[in-house]
């Protein structure tokens, strides 16, 4: 591994030891929470036709079911990512792991459609949370030198999680029925309650804002508020982007998805500016269409990949199972291997080198129609390589942000982006109305790669971002000192701090 700026031989030398037991506690609390956010997240997908059968839902309506939640991830990732800035990170944690977790238990109790979409909502607010509170309590209680695999460990908790969810799904709902896996749940309220008990702050926010001296907590929403009209601007304006959505995934704006989706995206844009302000607005959304873009590129195989399996090869149910099983590990062990190539390559450069090796994979995939061994052992590598690597994804935006503005800027910004997971799948299916489904995805994904592949590699958001503000640092989770040695959980980055051996251009 090359020597970074401030780092000697002897202390890289140090290799595990470097991790405190207690950054080791961290991770395993926030990798729980986040197994577990994945865990819930997914059942809405494995019960959805045994729902739409209780409810009597045609398809659509129940397909709007999953997209509810993305309704409300971007309002979630700003206010929990705020509570984390201003209050800690561990407390916005506590808050993410009870809403989705209550929301989940909630929709066990549905009673029609109406009452299980509200809980959705939910849902979507705490997901949005955890992620911005999990990563940058991890990526701040870990070492320097060792937050891009920090990132990767993290990540691949969510993986953890479908494939739990999947193999839970064989057991539960045949002898239970679908209620009992959203009652299953609950259990990270569990999670939440020792995470309370028992975890300190992480480092570099009880160092940098708890420490403070003058008593300021930042308030990353204040550019929202500053000032009676501005805030009923704002407020007016969140409630606009909440019906557009809303209405875009749902059947009730059948007929107008292209303007009420151009509405919703001015929304959000114009909060992106609000909220970055004249030096960082062109970064915030920047950031955004990386991100829309990485999940356009990943989500047609999330989503429609079981579709593909069942109508393209004519797999059984039980096939299909062992299939995503093959998918779900390999986006796991990805997520690791994404972690120890960003700590060698640097961030950018293992994101970008990661994706184009993927590229190898994505046809052959979907070549392969007799040998389910085979197709299973492309997809854990094409899954490995393509959306193992989001498990850095956290280190690469959260590096853009300094410590008083990260958890709101990286919450926000990630879950406007991850609107291209609900695009995505209706991407995929216009596309295969003019030719085979396998092809269809096959073209989205390599062309999508590609987009990404250009802006991560090219450090687009940051290039773009120098134009606003020529004193952003490359990398604000890296030190002015490099301090990444032994036990330190990270120093004070200075004004022009930066990872600058392997992520220079």
């Amino acid at each position: 591994m090359p020597t970074r700026p401030g780092e000697t031989p002897g202390r890289i030398r140090n290799g595990w030891r470097e991790v405190a037991p207690a950054q080791w506690k961290a991770m395993f609390a926030a990798w729980i929470g986040y197994l577990l956010d994945g865990f819930d997240f997914v059942l809405i997908t494995l019960v959805l036709t045994d729902i739409a059968d209780d409810f009597h839902l045609r398809t659509a309506t129940a397909a709007s079911l999953i997209s509810g939640a993305f309704i409300t991830r971007w309002l979630g990732g700003a206010v929990l990512g705020a509570m984390g800035d201003r209050y800690g990170r561990r407390a916005a944690m506590i808050a993410s792991i009870l809403l989705y977790s209550l929301g989940t238990f909630a929709c066990g109790f549905a009673w029609d459609y109406t009452s299980l979409f509200v809980a959705r909502l939910v849902i979507g607010l705490g997901m949005a949370g955890e992620y911005s509170a999990s990563a940058t309590y991890v990526l701040e209680s870990w070492p320097t030198r060792w937050r891009n695999r920090a990132s990767g460990f993290l990540i691949s908790g969510y993986a953890g999680g479908t494939v739990l969810a999947a193999e839970l799904y064989r057991w539960v709902v045949p002898h239970g029925g679908w209620r009992w896996m959203f009652w299953i749940g609950v259990l990270p309220v569990l999670v939440a309650l020792w995470v309370r008990r028992t975890l300190p702050e992480a480092g570099d926010w009880q160092r940098q804002i708890a420490a403070r001296t003058d008593g300021e907590r930042p308030d990353a929403l204040r550019p929202l508020f500053t000032g009676r009209l501005r805030g009923g601007c704002n407020a007016a304006l969140a409630a606009v982007a909440v019906v557009a959505l809303f209405c875009v995934f749902t059947p009730v704006g059948a007929g107008g998805v292209p303007w009420l989706s151009g509405v919703a995206a001015l929304c959000l844009v114009a909060f992106a500016v609000q909220l970055g302000g004249r030096r960082g607005g062109l970064l915030y959304v920047s950031l955004m269409a990386t991100v829309f873009c990485a999940f356009l590129y990943s989500w047609p195989i999330q989503a429609l990949l079981p579709t593909y399996l069942k109508t393209d090869l004519g797999y059984a149910p039980a096939q299909v199972t062992d299939v995503m099983f093959y998918a779900g590990l390999g986006t796991m062990a990805g997520c690791w291997l994404a972690g120890f190539a960003g700590d060698l390559l640097g961030t950018r450069r293992a994101y970008a080198y990661t994706l184009l090796a993927s590229l190898a994979f994505v046809f052959p995939v979907f070549a392969v129609r007799d040998s389910l061994p085979a197709l299973g052992v492309l997809l854990f590598g094409l899954l490995a390589l393509s959306q193992g690597i989001s498990g850095i994804l956290p280190k690469y935006i959260a590096g853009h942000f300094p410590t008083a503005t990260r958890a709101a800027s990286l919450g926000f910004v990630y879950n406007v982006g991850a609107l291209g997971g609900a695009v995505a799948p209706v991407l995929g299916a216009r596309l295969a109305e003019g030719m085979p489904l396998g092809r269809a995805l096959a073209v989205l994904t390599f062309g999508l790669t590609l987009v990404v592949v250009l802006l991560v590699g090219g450090d687009v958001p940051r290039r773009l971002g120098h134009l606003a503000d020529r004193q952003l640092p490359d990398d604000q989770l890296v030190p002015e000192d490099g301090g990444a040695g032994g036990r330190s959980t990270g120093a004070v980055p200075g004004p022009n701090s930066g990872d600058a051996a392997p992520d220079a251009p």
